[in-house]
């Protein structure tokens, strides 16, 4: 059961996106503390997977439970990207498409302000 909750872990990281040394830094750990973790080297205690959950913005009952397929299209065979990584794909295009329009508001706001007070 410990190593499926390792395995948990590792998985809900790389789906958020987030970095070993991102996780550690919020758990006030080294890197290596935090891969000894996610490897099962280390007995994860229920404070550590409860510092988690909060990292992860998840109920620890989620963790324990997690399932991959509930967030995956049936084929997804891999988060690094070898097998089909459509859903992954589409988050980050939606986060790409996020961040351009930001970009392009705060241009808009920023040429309003250049104009407004004669800035070049």
């Amino acid at each position: 059961m410990y190593s499926r909750i390792n395995e948990n872990i590792k998985t809900i990281r790389e789906l958020k996106n987030y970095t070993q040394e991102y996780m550690a830094l919020r758990l006030n750990i080294t890197q290596a503390g935090y891969s000894r973790i996610e490897k099962g080297s280390n007995r994860l205690s229920f404070e550590k997977l409860e510092e988690i959950a909060a990292v992860f913005e998840m109920d620890v009952r989620n963790i324990i439970k997690f399932d991959i397929s509930h967030y995956v299209e049936p084929g997804f065979k891999s988060i690094a990207g070898t097998g089909q990584g459509s859903v992954l794909n589409r988050l980050y295009s939606d986060k790409i498409a996020l961040l351009e329009k930001l970009l392009e508001k705060t241009e808009r706001e920023l040429n309003l302000y250049k104009n407004k007070f004669g800035c070049l």
